[in-house]
């Protein structure tokens, strides 16, 4: 009994002082995490559709209009970059998924795995790019926004996954409905519209970032939305382990 009260009055003071240290609350953290890859989604965004002849990596509706107005033979759209774009981003959230297979909502183990592969699949293909003249190797713009589009549905099916409502990482066609229709003007509903606006201007000023490094280079704004993803990781990683540690 000594022995125990003797641990427990060592023990309390430190525990005082963990709980004292302002932390930020668990779903806070993972949804600006979140949100950072929102904008890396825009940055990657704007490389595929001005940088990869119009195809865009993360935002599968488009690739799927594109795609179909390409079809019509009526215009000059591309349909191979689409399509394939497409193809990859299934395969990556069906990798995602599987990597997933028995995991918690939330930030668990597997998405510390996905989103580093996502940040190792970028900052590769922008080594690649670096290196690399784009066009140098035949169908290379075709490949690159394969592997592309293979990152970004891995990332969004990890996003899925961690399930902070409204922030896909991917796209924000949802978003801007939710935002409009619960608004004063519609339903007058109670939302968090600033984390839905946040989703909204940070894919916007991603994609504006990603316009403004892509005439500098190619792996410039490739490598730019690695960095953030490495950094997302690396965060979520830390907390993860932060709170399995306080759980034991």
């Amino acid at each position: 009994m000594t022995s125990i009260v003797g641990e427990e009055t060592k023990t309390a003071p430190s525990n005082r002082l963990r709980k004292s240290r302002p932390r930020l609350s668990e779903a806070k953290l993972l949804t600006w995490l979140m949100l950072a890859m929102t904008f890396s989604t825009g940055i990657i965004d704007a490389v595929g559709y001005l940088g990869l002849d119009r195809v865009f990596t993360g935002n599968m509706t488009g690739n799927v209009v594109i795609l179909g107005m390409a079809l019509s033979g009526t215009t000059d759209l591309p349909v191979v970059g689409p399509a394939m774009a497409l193809v990859l981003y299934f395969l990556g959230a069906v990798v995602g998924g599987r990597l997933l297979r028995g995991h918690r909502e939330g930030w668990t183990s597997a998405t510390t795995t996905i989103f580093g592969l996502v940040s190792a699949m970028l900052l590769a293909c922008a080594i690649f790019t670096m290196v690399v003249p784009l066009g140098a190797i035949p169908h290379s713009a075709v490949a690159l926004a394969a592997v592309l589009g293979f990152v970004m549905g891995a990332q969004a099916a990890a996003a899925r996954q961690v399930k902070i409502a409204d922030v896909t990482t991917v796209v924000v066609t949802s978003t801007i409905t939710g935002l409009a229709a619960d608004s004063w003007f519609g339903a007058r509903l109670k939302q968090d519209w600033l984390k839905r606006l946040m989703a909204v201007l940070l894919i916007l000023l991603g994609a504006l970032c990603g316009a403004v490094l892509l005439p500098h280079g190619m792996w410039i704004p490739i490598l730019a939305a690695a960095c953030l993803s490495i950094v997302v990781t690396f965060i979520g990683e830390k907390r993860r382990r932060a709170e399995l540690k306080l759980a034991t």
